[in-house]
């Protein structure tokens, strides 16, 4: 076959096709954006200059504003959850231009959602889905209009189900960051995720936004 190929095209176009194939790239926009006009009026002063995620040719992917401030207590004695965040702290805002997905490839619709922490639960149910438990549940802005609220765990896995329209919550994985720099965007090794890493406080977070569980 990759014969019969080569015979068909020359060798630069089998290049191009190559490359076709690869996994898009991705980069932080010049600039920290201001938060969004429709944005209820509890939120804007909560939250650091945001971040805009965009591929290669420029085309925005996703913008993210993270809290000023994320409190954070002790060490859980859990080893594999990583942040003391308590459940359902609001973390921050997340807005997708255009239809986007979350990190088990649900859909998700253009629109603004809040970012509140959590755990997945430790039922068996999702062993191996990421090597800490800790991650973010989106829910439509319109959803949740008190950012200081905190909710539990069903209640929040309720709230974000309307952002993944499924019976599962829409999640985005969040992990420790070793970055140098803050804000800045880093790809995870040969894998298809990416990872914008932003520092609150003291809190080092990387939150992967792009890429799907593979598992």
């Amino acid at each position: 076959m990759t014969r019969h190929l080569a015979l068909l095209f020359p060798v630069s176009a089998l290049l191009l096709f190559a490359s076709g194939l690869r996994a898009q790239d991705y980069k932080i926009a010049a600039g920290p954006i201001s938060t969004p006009a429709d944005l209820p009026a509890a939120y804007p002063s909560l939250l650091s200059p945001g971040v805009r995620i965009v591929a290669a040719d420029g085309s925005p992917k996703v913008e993210v504003w993270f809290a000023k401030s994320i409190p954070a207590g002790a060490q859980p004695s859990d080893p594999a959850i990583v942040f003391g965040i308590e459940q359902g702290t609001f973390l921050g805002v997340i807005r997708f231009p255009s239809k986007g997905e979350d990190r088990r490839g649900q859909s998700i619709n253009a629109g603004i959602y809040t970012l509140r922490y959590s755990n997945f639960p430790n039922d068996g149910a999702h062993q191996g889905v990421a090597p800490q438990r800790d991650f973010a549940l989106l829910t439509p802005v319109a959803n949740d209009p008190d950012p200081s609220a905190k909710p539990a765990f069903d209640a929040l896995v309720q709230m974000s189900d309307k952002a993944s329209n499924s019976p599962h919550p829409a999640v985005l994985s969040i992990e420790p960051s070793s970055a140098a720099t803050f804000p800045s965007l880093t790809k995870e090794g040969d894998t298809p995720d990416w990872v914008l890493n932003v520092q609150v406080g003291s809190l080092k977070i990387g939150i992967i936004l792009i890429g799907k569980y593979q598992g």
